[in-house]
């Protein structure tokens, strides 16, 4: 079975690094999948791609004019067909939108698409049309999958019950984390590691929902508290300078490092003292899968999958629903002090182990893939 995987990526965030498990995965069930990166013209290689490469995968850069380019979306489709893809698989809603959209018996390739979540974006923004325009296609695919059942409150009316709907939780390939987690670490972070104790760690896209600008804020009086701590946010995006300027402001320069991509997650996880989750919405982030598996403690907000992975505490502390900066630091302190950490840590490595590996989610997938390739015969 051919399968094409569409995404447009910003970086090499869970999505992405789900994206890359699934289709090593896939190869070694004996399938053909190829990943299709969408980026803006001058851009030579995302991060995406240049993993891709590191590990082997099959990628095929495509470069577009961005925005709802509907003539690219034609060449796109027009070479998938040509060249016997059997299933398209979108992951994120820019492809839902310029594929999904098309009718069934024009697109002749069936589409599902994997949903990580919605950002929650301000109405009447670029964003917020996006994700209407994403609500909207989707309901014309032939399958959609959620990485978790919470988010099924996210969906338009009448599809959240759909049979073409389905939960497909991400999975980890442990013993890969598991080797990354002993490979040296950049230079900078290393030294940053080196010279200040504890390490609280935040990664993820650095925008709005994802909250790292109340953990900025927060830090300031676990400073108070542990007076060589270090805080690592790992990611890019449109709120760095904010975050740099929050940092410069509470006069944590000394204290906080944002190095943009580490190529080396696991490392970091494995050399960190805690995992801060605050998002304001979520899907299931593979990081904290991750940080699950190389015996990590974590703190998380209460949303999307997140309570339920670490089983409403007992692998993880869990925020109350609203928090401010004050009670963010609170919850880092008392984290960072836990002495029950370790049991919450071997909760988690067993639970990873057993519920979220990636053999369990490709075969999720198959399974779906066959489904509904049968349905459009």
């Amino acid at each position: 079975m051919k399968v094409l995987h569409l995404i447009d990526s910003g970086g090499l965030y869970g999505a992405e690094k789900m994206l890359l498990a699934l289709v090593k995965a896939q190869l070694d069930q004996g399938l053909e999948p190829m990943i299709l990166s969408a980026g803006e013209p001058g851009i030579e290689e995302k991060p995406l791609e240049s993993e891709a490469r590191r590990l082997g995968l099959p990628v095929i850069p495509w470069r577009m004019k961005p925005g709802l380019n509907i003539r690219e979306s034609r060449k796109i489709l027009k070479w998938a067909i040509s060249n016997g893809y059997h299933i398209l698989h979108s992951h994120g809603f820019k492809f839902n939108v310029l594929l999904g959209s098309y009718p069934r018996l024009l697109r002749r390739i069936p589409m599902v698409a994997t949903l990580h979540g919605y950002v929650h974006a301000r109405k009447f923004s670029k964003m917020w049309f996006y994700e209407l325009l994403d609500r909207f296609a989707i309901t014309f695919l032939q399958g959609v999958v959620l990485v978790g059942e919470s988010m099924r409150v996210e969906l338009p009316a009448g599809l959240s019950t759909s049979s073409k709907v389905q939960v497909i939780s991400n999975g980890l390939d442990v013993e890969s984390i598991d080797r990354q987690g002993m490979m040296p670490l950049a230079r900078q972070v290393e030294e940053f590691i080196s010279t200040h104790s504890p390490i609280v760690l935040g990664i993820g896209r650095l925008s709005k929902e994802k909250g790292f600008d109340r953990l900025v804020g927060a830090f300031r009086s676990v400073c108070d508290r542990f007076e060589n701590a270090g805080l690592v946010i790992v990611g890019e995006g449109r709120l760095r300078n904010n975050l740099e300027a929050n940092v410069q402001q509470l006069g944590l320069k000394e204290r906080v490092l944002m190095p943009g991509y580490c190529n080396n997650v696991p490392a970091l996880l494995r050399r960190s003292n805690l995992l801060v989750v605050p998002s304001v919405t979520e899907g299931l982030p593979i990081v904290l899968l991750e940080a699950m598996a190389q015996k990590l403690p974590v703190l998380v907000s209460p949303v999307g999958e997140m309570p339920e992975v670490l089983g409403f505490g007992k692998g993880g502390v869990i925020l109350s629903g609203d928090f401010d900066c004050s009670m963010l630091a609170s919850y880092i302190t008392k984290a960072l002090q836990d002495a029950q950490s370790a049991h919450r840590v071997d909760w988690s490595v067993e639970k990873v182990r057993v519920d979220y590996s990636i053999a369990t989610t490709e075969r999720s997938y198959r399974d779906l893939y066959t489904a509904v390739c049968g349905g459009m015969k």
